[in-house]
């Protein structure tokens, strides 16, 4: 009998990630999304250093882009890539545009590429895409009479509770500690306290969701740029090395309501490339459109087992300074979801702290950092989940 063996992937050596950029989240804009992208480009080029011309590579991802497309967007602002990507992958559309870009620039595609997501609410489009949400799920939410992401993670979040006994003050501790590190990131919305008692007070949404599960959809842009080392090193400008990269999609078809990401599926290929171990990771940026996702990314890329994550949050404080870092930026819950830009928040804050970039809210000593994706998401699973380990440079 013959066995087939999975092919090793190559390793992402020599590729660099650098200027992080954000154009600051609004709560409502009369902008559309290319003037979020126009401005996000405009940052990369000033702040690298390079001309317009030198980007030869583009990857965007948008929800409120359409009819355009990111052809037409080169048009607009005067680019001509020879390398060019659309990632329609929402929340994991970040992790997913690195991990192409690298590949790009490793094959001698591109030797600059822009990864940019932006997005805008100007005319409430964001809030009909969300609303799509009830056709995605349609077989397992159509006989409820409920549709939106509200609703069916409220679904996921009640299964979670009732298998794993997840109480709400456990969900509560991630929301509280992403919004204490939110008060040190000036791109936040959220700028007041939150306390755990306040979580707990606050109005139901769909049980067990309630205000403070909920991110917040905003205005704005979040991207960066990948290139080979030597050259950002010849640029003089601080970057990160890209350690390792995994996605998924479609996966665990099987589970009638999802309690597992397809991160679980390639996350000893991650560590495998990045040589590294769960134990090593000082720092994770979690897809959090709720708090009951981060839990279950907490266990699926392996720093506790499945159905340990109420106790992990227990048993951690998730602050910059604290035992386990996660989303140190305050994450969409605190920060605010700019469509699809919300896919590379964790991007740009992963960047950011190990550059030496994120100033009050700076990890201690922090060498490497996962930011894992989540996107497009069903009742029953997760149509696409990704994530990439980045290591300090220095």
């Amino acid at each position: 009998m013959t066995t087939t063996h999975r092919p090793r992937r190559l390793p992402y050596e020599g590729i660099a990630v650098t200027v992080p950029i954000t154009v600051r989240y609004v709560r409502y804009s009369t902008h559309g999304a290319h003037w979020f992208l126009g401005r996000a480009l405009n940052d990369l080029v000033t702040q690298s250093g390079l001309a317009k011309q030198d980007i030869d590579g583009l990857c965007l991802s948008s929800f409120s882009l359409v009819p355009d497309t990111a052809v037409g967007v080169t048009q607009h602002l005067g680019l001509s890539p020879r390398w060019l990507d659309h990632v329609p992958t929402g929340g994991a559309s970040g992790v997913m545009s690195l991990r192409r870009a690298a590949r790009a620039v490793q094959m001698g595609d591109a030797e600059v590429v822009a990864c940019v997501g932006a997005d805008t609410n100007h005319v409430d489009s964001f809030r009909q895409t969300l609303g799509g949400f009830s056709t995605f799920a349609r077989d397992a939410t159509y006989p409820y009479g409920s549709g939106g992401p509200n609703s069916i993670f409220a679904f996921i979040t009640g299964n979670y509770m009732r298998q794993f006994g997840a109480r709400r003050e456990d969900f509560g501790r991630i929301a509280v500690d992403q919004r204490s590190n939110a008060l040190r990131n000036p791109n936040a919305l959220f700028k007041k306290p939150l306390t755990l008692d306040e979580y707990m007070a606050a109005r139901p949404i769909a049980d067990p969701i309630h205000l403070f599960d909920c991110v917040m959809p905003c205005a704005g842009a979040d991207a960066f740029l990948v290139m080979r080392e030597e050259r950002a090193r010849d640029l003089g400008l601080p970057y990160v090395l890209l350690r390792g990269a995994i996605e998924r999609h479609n996966a665990y078809s099987e589970d009638p309501i999802m309690v597992r990401g397809g991160w679980l599926a390639d996350r000893d290929d991650l560590y495998a490339q990045a040589g590294a171990k769960p134990a090593d990771i000082d720092f994770v940026q979690t897809y959090d459109d709720y708090p009951v996702i981060v839990m279950m990314q907490f266990e699926d890329l392996g720093f506790c087992d499945k159905g340990e994550g109420p106790e992990f949050v227990r048993a951690h404080s998730m602050t910059h300074d604290g035992s386990f870092p996660n989303n140190t930026s305050g994450g969409q819950l605190s920060v605010g979801q700019a469509g699809a830009a919300g896919g590379f928040l964790g991007m740009v804050e992963a960047i950011r702290q190990l550059t030496g970039s994120a100033g009050e809210r700076t990890v201690p000593d922090a060498r490497l950092g996962l930011v894992a994706g989540f996107g497009m998401v069903t009742y029953d699973r997760c149509l696409c989940t990704g994530a990439v380990i980045l290591g300090s440079a220095a």
